[in-house]
């Protein structure tokens, strides 16, 4: 019996008017259960400073709720994307703060919660 050629799989995506746009997001917070990961994407406000120390509102434009095997795939996906997007426009930097030092980035300091936040 011969063998039938495999088909190909095509995605075609298909974004919806209202969100062609897309959202601004300059802050990222993950979170998880035993069954998704939550990703919050949110602009951070200006800060504001209170008894206990600064406060920088932070508001969600977008929650994306994921499958864990999924996230191992999206996590391949931006790795990639991030590599060839500094091999067509060089390295990635942060903002160096003015008269200061680049500070080294901690990705768990001044995270809200506990537990799943990371």
């Amino acid at each position: 019996m011969a063998e039938e050629p495999q088909q190909q799989t095509e995605f075609e995506i298909q974004v919806p008017p209202e969100n062609e746009a897309g959202e601004y997001a300059n802050f990222l917070m993950v979170w998880h259960t035993p069954h998704e990961f939550t990703l919050d994407f949110a602009v951070m406000q200006p800060s504001q400073a209170g008894d206990t120390g600064t406060k920088v509102p932070c508001r969600v434009v977008s929650r994306v709720r994921i499958p864990p095997a999924v996230m191992l795939d999206i996590l391949n996906a931006m790795g990639e994307n991030v590599g060839r997007y500094q091999q067509s426009f060089g390295e990635i930097h942060r903002p160096i703060p003015q008269g200061g030092e680049p500070q080294p980035y901690d990705p768990t300091q001044s995270r809200p919660g506990e537990g799943g936040y990371h």
